[in-house]
């Protein structure tokens, strides 16, 4: 586990967890409180369940099967053991377990959901979901299995096992049984009772765990790529007119309007760019075009985050048990389509980062399209290479990211003998957004390298300053990667890069120069 952040608590109440609270959980193991009024709500709803169970009265999943087994009534005596039959027969996933911070959003957002108090489940269970949070308790969930249809029935299985004593953990970075890794925690196993199995694993944790982590690294990659092609504008000599206000103004996209304001800002004091201005008409499109390109995406990325906002909050197991009139209504909210659809179109918005950036390398290294630059950025041509296969693997990641962005929301496959006949195969959609997102910061690193080995050979040869906060990210990058006279492993300058663009740290800096960016 990293760090702890020991100045922020959240507390789960079932109605306020937001991306930065999910964040601070997931990643900087923030730790997490549950809500008085929450385990108030979730006390009534489960006796509610509790008596439908004494009643017998027919309710789905509590007093009957699941699925096409709706219909095969459950007596009392069997309850506990339906629900425990559930978990111990879904879980099986396969491939790779997903990572540390994925099992921990799952962990967070099941606890939220639960707190509403629509499951019927016991508040014992949902502290101790808590504490295995705050406690490092991770279960080992395999990557593969869902649908998104039910839910992530399988992969919230996986995650459930480790409270029956069960599956596998991870604790202080050593994995070893569920049950073990519980015990050492001082934490509780459990025999789960009527309604409990359903409460924990129908649902769309999983999806929205992988897919709010791919939209934060996305939303960063966005912010980077303003950043960037600002760096790569000085470095070819770009014309800012294209990004006057009144320009977006006829066209007034929040997005764009966003990143011409942005763009304005980073390239604002350059000396470098003010004696270059008007020696061309216009640039080409992977320049001039930036605000409406990059601000297409931060409109795609403010809908991503309105669905994932409203997923965060929300109840999706069934039945759902409304305790105000002991109605116990069995509806869809388990069905991943809004996620789906949405995590889709995150996945193509940030190829289409990629793209772009791709596309401002190649005028880097290519001579005849960058104002005066040596070939592919290296002093001796021919017998050095320089940055030329920078841009191959660029160019691979990009068309990588082509195949990944076909989308999986058109897809279904029918199961469960029929009765589950539409499935959003929103996980995959999810995982896949993630996959681009991760190519889609290596490819902004590769351009960024780029863009610093070019800007030496203009100050080089005009003797003429960056803009004030061009200065900063220059000096930054060059305490990781020296100006490259000659060939050398590339390989060892690759992943620094890739850490450093990946750590916050350059917005971070222009944030402290510009504090309007966003």
């Amino acid at each position: 586990m990293g760090q702890t952040n020991v100045d922020k608590k959240v507390i789960l109440n079932g109605n306020g967890l937001t991306l930065d609270d999910f964040i601070a959980v997931t990643r900087q193991n923030a730790q997490v409180v549950l809500a008085a009024e929450a385990v108030e709500r979730m006390t009534r709803s489960r006796a509610v369940v509790e008596g439908i169970v004494a009643k017998d009265v027919t309710a789905y999943g509590i007093t009957t099967g699941f699925g096409k087994f709706s219909n095969v009534h459950i007596q009392e005596s069997d309850a506990n053991q339906l629900q425990n039959n559930l978990i111990l027969s879904h879980c099986t996933g396969c491939g790779d377990p997903y990572p540390q911070e994925v099992v921990r959003g799952m962990l967070l957002l099941r606890a939220n959901a639960l707190c509403k108090g629509f499951s019927g489940i016991r508040f014992e269970l949902v502290e101790t979901l808590v504490e295995m949070l705050n406690r490092g308790v991770h279960p080992v969930v395999p990557q593969k299995g869902s649908l998104g249809a039910s839910g992530d029935l399988v992969p919230l299985a996986h995650m459930t096992l480790p409270l029956l004593g069960l599956g596998e953990a991870i604790y202080n970075g050593e994995k070893m049984p569920g049950g073990r890794a519980m015990e050492l925690a001082g934490l509780p196993r459990f025999t789960l009772e009527a309604k409990e199995g359903l409460a924990l694993i129908n649902g769309t944790q999983a999806m929205t765990s992988v897919g709010a982590h791919a939209f934060y690294d996305t939303l960063h990659a966005a912010q980077l790529a303003d950043i960037i092609a600002s760096l790569t504008m000085e470095a070819l000599f770009g014309q800012l007119n294209a990004f006057e206000d009144r320009v977006q103004a006829v066209r007034p996209h929040p997005g764009q309007r966003l990143v011409a304001a942005n763009m304005r800002a980073l390239c604002a004091g350059s000396a470098l760019l003010d004696f270059v201005q008007e020696t061309c008409v216009q640039d080409a499109y992977a320049l001039r075009c930036v605000p409406q390109v990059h601000g297409a995406i931060r409109g795609a990325l403010d809908h991503v985050l309105s669905v994932l906002s409203v997923e965060f909050n929300a109840v999706t197991d069934n039945p759902l048990v409304f305790a105000d009139d002991n109605a116990v209504i069995s509806g869809g909210n388990f069905h991943g389509e809004p996620l789906a659809l949405a995590l889709d179109y995150l996945g193509i918005a940030c190829a289409e980062i990629a793209n772009i950036s791709e596309r401002r390398l190649e005028r880097l290294v290519n001579h005849s399209l960058s104002k005066g630059l040596p070939a592919f950025l290296t002093p001796n041509g021919g017998l050095h290479s320089g940055f030329m296969i920078c841009q191959y693997t660029a160019a691979s990641m990009v068309s990588e990211n082509k195949v990944l962005a076909h989308p999986a929301s058109v897809d279904s496959i029918p199961s469960s003998a029929n009765q589950e006949d539409h499935v959003s195969m929103g996980a995959t959609a999810a995982r896949k957004a993630g996959w681009i997102a991760q190519n889609t910061l290596s490819v902004l690193g590769l351009e960024l390298m780029a863009a610093a080995q070019a800007l030496d050979f203009r100050m080089q040869k005009t003797r003429l300053s960056l803009s004030p906060v061009h200065e900063r990210l220059y000096r930054r990058i060059r305490q990781e990667i020296p100006f490259l006279s000659q060939d050398c492993e590339m390989r060892l300058y690759i992943p620094k890069i890739e850490a450093l663009v990946r750590s916050e740290e350059l917005t971070g800096i222009v944030k402290q120069e510009l504090p309007d960016f966003a």
